[in-house]
């Protein structure tokens, strides 16, 4: 294993370890504060630290072994939207009460923690198609803490919940952008330069 390699296997350990600690954290305030958006941005951290142990243990391995995983990472993606999907017709469907300081108190934490990410992974990324994934993963939850931000000083504002779901619905198009990137750039990359299987 080289140097590279073994950068990035500490760099994704550590993000793998941040974002389930994010799910932890934000899956309890999604209950506490009744949050969509926050409930949401749970189970993407949650997807996500799956996705950087995929992306953990391809790293060092065979060229098709990284875009298999990159594409797993893509899959997920899709299937969390999926998931985000169902729970804001639930909510929109029998009602819901967000707490707005909850929200915005747990995105700004959770953007902090994923902008630590970002800067990490675009350090260690190089030109690799498995790194690549992992990067979208940190963007996209990044854009969606602003979301979830925005959204909590509306329902404050506003006194309605409707903020909360229409966040939960843009974290569920986010999602399927960047599950869709992912394979699509795992699919460029296997009809592009050869590299060593």
């Amino acid at each position: 294993m080289t140097s590279e390699d073994r950068e990035q296997r500490r760099t994704l350990l550590v993000v793998l370890i941040l974002n389930a600690l994010l799910f932890l954290g934000l899956g309890m305030a999604g209950l506490v504060a009744d949050s969509s958006a926050l409930l949401a941005n749970a189970v993407d951290n949650a997807s996500d630290a799956a996705v950087y142990l995929i992306s953990f243990l391809a790293v060092g391995r065979a060229a098709t072994w990284k875009r298999g995983a990159a594409r797993t990472s893509g899959v997920l993606l899709l299937l969390f939207a999926l998931g985000v999907l169902i729970d804001v017709g639930r909510r929109w469907w029998f009602g819901t009460e967000p707490i707005g300081w909850t929200m915005m108190a747990l995105a700004l934490v959770a953007a902090v923690v994923n902008l630590i990410c970002l800067a990490l992974l675009r350090r260690t990324r190089k030109d690799d198609v498995n790194m690549r994934a992992a990067e979208t993963f940190s963007l996209n939850d990044f854009a969606s803490n602003g979301g979830i931000l925005v959204a909590g000083g509306f329902v404050l504002w506003l006194d309605q919940a409707w903020p909360d779901l229409v966040v939960g619905l843009v974290v569920a198009g986010i999602a399927v952008k960047g599950g869709l990137e992912i394979l699509r750039d795992a699919h460029e990359d296997s009809g592009g330069g050869q590299e060593a299987a």
